[in-house]
This record gives C-alpha cells, structure tokens and sequence, in this order.
C-alpha cells in the first residue's frame, strides 16, 4: 500500500476513472475510515466538466441545451442544500455503520484484499437496489426520495437533485454488510456507487450495445426517471441493472419518455422542491380515518389509498402524450443572468466553507450555511415571480455586506471585495425601491 496520506490527492485520471467506477482495488483500499478520500466533495471539477461537454454534444447535434437554465440551477440547489448538514453532523450511513460495526461483527474481511473490494462492491449495490425499490414504494421515503424526480427535464444537473433527508433511510439497507466489511472499504464503495449514477443523467447517450444487459446505462436511467405508465417504479439499479432484471422490475426503453412527477409541482423554490410531499403526507394522514389507514399512509406506497392495493392503481396514473412542455420561469433575460451571477457567487463561498471548515468557527459556519440557504430561496422567488422575491433579495443584499463587514464572508478573489461590496450595495438599493413599490401595489407585475 502506498502512503495513505499520498492518496488524499486525485489525479485526474483517478477522478475521471472514480465517476465510471472504474478505480482499481490496490488504489483504493484503505487500513482505516480517516484514510479515505472524500471523493464526492473531490468530484466537483468533475461534475462541471461533463456539464459543460453534454451542452457541448447536445448543441452540435441537436442544436440547444440538454435543460433549462432555471431546472438546472434548481437541480444544483437540492444538491447543495443536501450537503449543507455535513458541515455540522458526520453521515448518518457512515456512523450507524460503524455502530453496528464496532458492536456487533460477526468476523472481519482483511480491509486490503480485492475479494472484499469486489464483495463490497456487489454488496453496496445490491442494498442500494432495495433501498431505492423501497423508496419508491414506502410512502414516507418517497416524501425524500420524490426531491430527486421532481425535475421535468433530464440531463447531468438532474443527478445533482437530491434530497436532505433521504440519507435517513438508505443507511437501513447497508447495515447487514457492517457484520463482516471494514467501514473503510464500505465507505470507499458507498461514493463510488453515487458517483457512478452521475454519467447515466443524461439523454446525448443512446445505446451502449451488451453492456446494457448488465450495467445501468443512460436508457434504462431515462425509463426509471419517466413518469409514463410503463416507466413507473422502474430500473431501480445503481450500478447493475441485473437486480432489476432479477427481481422484476426492468423495463427497456420504448415509447417517449415524459419525465418528472406524475402530478408536476411547478416551482423553482428549494424547500417546497424538498418538502412538499412531506405537507402531503401529513394533511392526508389527519384527513385519513381509522389508525391503520393511517398507518398506510406512511408506509404503503404513494398511490395507495383505503381499498387499493398496496402501491395503487396504475390506472390512475395520469397518461402522458409526449406533448407536454416542462413548467419554466416568466423571469426575464436580464433577471436570469442577474439570478446566474448570484448563484455562481454562492457556489463560491459554499466550495470555500467545505475547504475550510476545519478552521472555521461555529458561528461563521452557520452564518454561511444560513446566507446559501437564503440566497437559494431567494433565487427560487426570483424564478417563481413570487410577490415578496424583492423583499427578500434586498434583505439577502444586505445580510451579504454585514456578513462581509464582520468578516464571516470574504470574496472568492480577495483582491474583489471593495467590488464586491460596491456591487451588494446597488444591488441593496435597486431591490429596496423594487420592494417597496410590491408593497405598495401588490404582488410582481
């Protein structure tokens, strides 16, 4: 083994190898936890290459953006809201396993063999296969899992879209490989098979010939991600699609896929995107009479009702004509490039925060992590038209320059900050005589 802490770094070959979960076992096999990479905070750079190359192929040959602008950046937001609470909290996956690890192993795999790097990788798989069937037919786990299937386009930024929440549940379907695998080489595999999911959020690939027989490809991901009849709790595999062709539930691509929600929320704001099938839940569950009605409403499937089998009616699924166009913002040229901009800041003080969060302090982390939050929903106002986007983006201007002038933000170019500053301030004062005309008319003309 090489020096674990040489391994910190990858290479970019290593980081274009690790998002096709084509790494090599003697590379990545690791004595302890600490001693693995963060390969998903590592991926970033990544991320954005293959973005910018499938706007690259999809304008050559199609002529246009794989999406729309506003989806996407609603897409990276879900992302980014998702890992907010790993500033404050360590993985609820990670440490449940280690639990169970510590406490109740049956024997222990040598953590450097490529048997256990090859069982790991199967045995990850496999529970991230029932994990995702089960969140797809457990209503409440829906309610987090739903986050990610809420976008009406598809493409890479649509893999960024996901849940705050759902990291509760998935680490269930793990724990029976904590009485026999190293946390070590199970964390190594947990990111590998999330990373792998990334390159298959996309429709510029068509066919990939016999390797769709046993791997989960672009195809098979556009069926499990359509909302056609045909498409519903379809191809549930992470890596392999042979657990879906195993357990019934693979269905090859045919007919046109319409993707999205069967019932589309229309909105570009962070928290109803992750949340509103949670205020679903809980107004049917109080409007549902009798206690194991009740108890169906969390657990049985999301088309469930009293007298219906388990997951539903297929029969209810709204049809789909191929004809529907995606919900999209009325928001003008000038306040989608204004909104672009602010994203692009934010994404710049969020990469910061996660570099230097070892060195940051509590209050700084969370007044950050508060200002992403808010900058996020202001731009889904922004998107949405929402009568107080003006109110709200003049207070998010103003709690940048406080922020700043007490030192909890700093430009990402140090050299920016008087510009910067200057910038926030016009904005303050352009948004300011926004909000009070609102408040005197009445919502967003």
């Amino acid at each position: 083994m090489k020096n674990p802490e040489a391994q910190q770094d990858v290479s970019v070959s290593q980081g274009i190898r690790m998002m096709f979960y084509m790494m090599k076992p003697n590379e990545t096999s690791f004595r302890t936890l600490e001693d693995v990479p963060n390969y998903v905070q590592k991926a970033t750079p990544f991320f954005i290459s293959l973005m910018l190359l499938e706007l690259l192929v999809s304008w050559i040959h199609k002529g246009k953006p794989p999406g729309h602008l506003d989806d996407a950046l609603t897409s990276v937001s879900a992302g980014v809201l998702s890992r907010l609470p790993s500033l404050f909290f360590k993985s609820i996956e990670l440490t449940s396993y280690i639990y169970i690890w510590e406490n109740y192993r049956l024997f222990s795999l040598p953590w450097d063999s490529p048997w256990t790097w090859y069982l790991t990788f199967l045995g990850v798989d496999f529970g991230y296969y029932w994990f995702h069937r089960m969140a797809h037919e457990v209503n409440i786990m829906w309610a987090a899992h739903q986050t990610h299937h809420s976008s009406e386009g598809y493409n890479l930024s649509t893999a960024l879209r996901q849940s705050v929440f759902q990291i509760h549940t998935s680490g269930i379907f793990y724990s029976p490989l904590a009485l026999f695998i190293p946390p070590s080489v199970y964390a190594v595999h947990l990111q590998f098979n999330l990373l792998y999911q990334f390159w298959i959020h996309t429709k510029v690939i068509n066919n990939l010939g016999p390797l769709k027989l046993i791997l989960n490809t672009p195809s098979h991901h556009r069926v499990h991600h359509g909302r056609n009849r045909y498409c519903i709790d379809k191809n549930c595999a992470g890596t392999l699609i042979i657990w879906d062709r195993l357990f019934g539930t693979f269905e090859a691509e045919n007919e046109k896929v319409v993707y999205g929600l069967t019932h589309p929320i229309n909105t570009f704001e962070p928290f109803k995107v992750q949340f509103h099938y949670l205020v679903y839940i809980w107004t049917t569950f109080w409007a549902t009479p009798g206690f194991f009605n009740k108890f169906s409403v969390i657990f049985k499937g999301p088309g469930w009702g009293p007298g219906k089998p388990r997951l539903g009616l297929s029969e209810e699924i709204p049809e789909v004509t191929g004809k529907e166009v995606p919900f999209s913002s009325a928001a003008s040229q000038l306040l989608r490039i204004y909104t672009v901009v602010q994203f692009a800041l934010m994404l710049s003080f969020y990469e910061e925060t996660f570099a230097d969060k070892a060195v940051l302090s509590q209050v700084t982390l969370l007044l950050r992590v508060c200002f992403i939050i808010l900058t996020l929903t202001s731009i889904g106002f922004l998107l949405d038209q929402r009568s107080k986007a003006a109110v709200v983006e003049t207070f998010r201007c103003l709690a940048f320059l406080t922020l700043c002038r007490f030192g909890h933000l700093k430009p990402f170019i140090p050299s920016l900050a008087f510009a910067s500053e200057i910038f926030f301030s016009i904005c303050v004062a352009f948004w300011g005589v926004r909000s009070v005309k609102q408040l005197a008319s009445g919502p967003w003309k």
